[in-house]
């Protein structure tokens, strides 16, 4: 064994003289545009070499010949823009994260190079599923001139996520930071893109929808009082999700046609301000513009704007959101409901600060569990007269004792002729005048007749449809008959047969037909 130590010493002096010779020449050969079939080469010359020593020094020389090389590097050099599968980092693409420079071209590629990704067949008929693509804004700021589209209509299953965008002076003011609308590609693309867009243009034609399941997720979107945050046209299943949107002048989000956009857990107001602001009266613009139906709003705050959320589509749901985005007292609106005729909304668990709801002719309308501050209070406002299956239930109120009604009625285009199941019932007020369309009032007195006046209570004008009442007399030596005797005006008379010191107890209802 001691003998064959020096050989073995001289082995490894000889293997790192000749891996410090293979490694300078590499980085001559390197500046010298150094092959990759230089490199082979060198590799295989050394592994012969050291199969040789090995051999002499075991007693079993190998023929230098018979050494198969080791095989070299599977290398391809990665495609610009992707350093992780299905992942699109924008700064790859040459965008600015720093705000300083227009990211708009680079950004785009990244939606670009997305959209033409691999795919996993197909969502819905017509949209191509890629995957759980991300396009990833790296926590950078980018100053964007023109809104970001996708090349074309029909993708879904991906996510753009991580970073600030802002809109630049010259952004068109009609246009939204991210458009997910369906746009013809860009004339600016190369032929190969062009192409590929075409091709997959058409694949995707049969689709009924834009896109489906795009996620747009840990965003800021400042527009720059420009034009909007974020737009989703003809869209299935699109999900905002704790975003930030801010210095939009026309809407925070707009969602036209399409289903089940589901907004949560983000913050939207025209100016970043916190209430209070001296500059209030002259908030504008729209936070959340619903023209499509089965969308959700769940734990969103809006905290300034000239209307919080405009609902022109059926069957919405809020949750969980916080209004003080422009006070009523300044021409604010919390939430406007202007679909008269087809309502189908649900307003539960959700706070209402200085600013109120306003519903057009209400159809199927649902506010509960919610609280009103600061004089905030709801209008059913009359467009053609109808209000039918309307339940505004075990909400709270307060206000600062100036006679303000929880509940009023806009008829200025003319009363309200049609009024079915209309419920407004078992709210908790304090500072305000209580409305409802259930009324319950006691009198007491001695004498026949009895009259009991509604109209500080009920809701609707000259409506009673239905009345119940009991009469105690605490009297022992007689028995009256008496009898409801006169439903008008919201004032109802009950008369009995002999005159007795008695309490009435009366409870009539506005919104039950007969």
């Amino acid at each position: 064994m001691e003998a064959a130590m020096p050989g073995k010493t001289l082995m490894w002096i000889m293997i790192s003289s000749l891996l410090i010779t293979v490694h300078v020449h590499g980085v001559t050969s390197q500046m010298g545009h150094f092959s990759r079939s230089d490199y082979r080469d060198q590799m295989r010359r050394l592994q012969e070499f050291k199969a040789s020593l090995t051999g002499r020094d075991s007693g079993s020389f190998v023929a230098p010949s018979s050494v198969s090389p080791a095989p070299s590097p599977n290398y391809s050099p990665p495609t610009p823009g992707r350093s992780s599968p299905r992942v699109y980092h924008v700064t790859t693409y040459g965008a600015d994260p720093t705000g300083n420079r227009d990211s708009t071209e680079a950004v785009a590629q990244a939606f670009a190079d997305a959209f033409r990704g691999p795919s996993e067949g197909f969502l819905m008929e017509g949209i191509s599923n890629l995957g759980g693509a991300q396009i990833n804004l790296e926590g950078g700021q980018y100053l964007i001139s023109k809104p970001l589209r996708f090349p074309a209509a029909g993708v879904g299953n991906i996510m753009i996520h991580g970073g600030t965008l802002r809109a630049s002076d010259d952004f068109p003011t009609d246009g939204y930071l991210i458009d997910l609308s369906a746009s013809p590609s860009s004339p600016n693309q190369n032929e190969k893109t062009k192409e590929s867009s075409s091709s997959m243009s058409a694949q995707l034609s049969s689709s009924s929808y834009n896109y489906e399941y795009i996620t747009l997720k840990d965003l800021m979107l400042d527009a720059n009082y420009r034009g909007g945050g974020i737009s989703v046209i003809n869209s299935l299943r699109t999900s905002i999700d704790n975003c930030y949107i801010t210095h939009f002048n026309t809407d925070g989000i707009l969602v036209q046609s399409g289903h089940e956009t589901y907004i949560r857990n983000s913050f939207l107001g025209q100016h970043i301000t916190a209430g209070g602001d001296h500059n209030e009266r002259n908030f504008s613009g729209t936070a959340i513009n619903l023209k499509g139906n089965d969308n959700a709003v769940t734990d969103v705050v809006i905290f300034s704007a000239a209307v919080g959320i405009m609902i022109s589509g059926p069957a919405n749901i809020l949750s969980g959101v916080h209004c003080y985005n422009k006070a009523t007292g300044f021409g604010g609106v919390g939430i406007y409901l202007r679909l008269p005729g087809l309502t189908q909304t649900r307003i539960v668990n959700s706070y209402m600060d200085y600013t109120g709801i306003v519903a057009e002719d209400p159809v199927q309308l649902d506010i509960s569990n919610s609280f009103f501050l600061g004089d905030a209070y709801i209008v059913l406002k009359s467009i053609k007269g109808v209000a039918n299956g309307v339940n505004i239930v075990n909400n709270m109120f307060s206000g600062y004792n100036k006679g303000i009604e929880i509940v009023q009625l806009d008829q200025s285009n003319g009363g309200f002729k049609e009024i079915e199941q209309v419920v407004v019932d078992r709210n908790i007020v304090r500072g305000m005048n209580i409305k409802g369309t259930i009324g319950r009032r006691t009198v007491q007195g001695n004498g026949s007749s009895w009259n009991i006046d509604f109209n500080p209570v009920l809701l609707f004008p000259n409506l009673i449809r239905h009345v119940q009442y009991s009469l105690s007399t605490g009297a022992s030596n007689v028995f009256p008959n008496h009898a409801l005797r006169n439903v008008s005006d919201n004032r109802v008379v009950i008369e009995s047969d002999v005159a007795v010191p008695a309490s009435v107890f009366v409870t009539v209802d506005q919104g039950v037909s007969s």
